[in-house]
């Protein structure tokens, strides 16, 4: 099993997703490590499509593993603004790259300082009990 990391320089919600500032108002979304070593080896991604408005706290696509499906939910509101494409081939990345390459979607934000009410990395780890 390898070490469950939380990077500082990330926000995160209940529900295991992170977000990174990568910009004025855009954000990029994906799933903890803490996410992809519970649902096992990720096999296919369903993401919102591009141009899709989505709100916080609601469904916006699936991550189907070898274990199960769960939902994934937008940790904040606003319209999708790009989706990671090598998903589509590669869904393993959400695997070995959660933090990095396995990123799931960028979001422009409604509102960006809502980016603040998310939890920090301690936080976060903290609610994992």
């Amino acid at each position: 099993m390898s070490e469950l990391d939380y990077p500082s320089d990330l926000r995160y919600t209940a529900e295991h997703e992170w977000v990174r500032s990568v910009g004025e108002g855009l954000v990029r979304v994906g799933i903890t490590s803490f996410a992809q070593e519970a649902l096992g080896d990720v096999v296919y991604i369903s993401a919102p499509k591009v141009g899709e408005n989505v709100t916080a706290g609601d469904t916006c696509g699936e991550v189907e593993s070898t274990k199960s499906v769960s939902d994934l939910y937008s940790p904040l509101s606003g319209e999708v603004s790009a989706v990671n494409d090598a998903l589509d081939a590669t869904p393993e990345l959400v695997n070995s790259d959660p933090y990095g390459d396995g990123w799931i979607f960028e979001l422009r934000l409604a509102d960006a300082s809502a980016v603040e009410d998310l939890m920090d990395s301690a936080a976060y780890e903290a609610q994992l009990g």
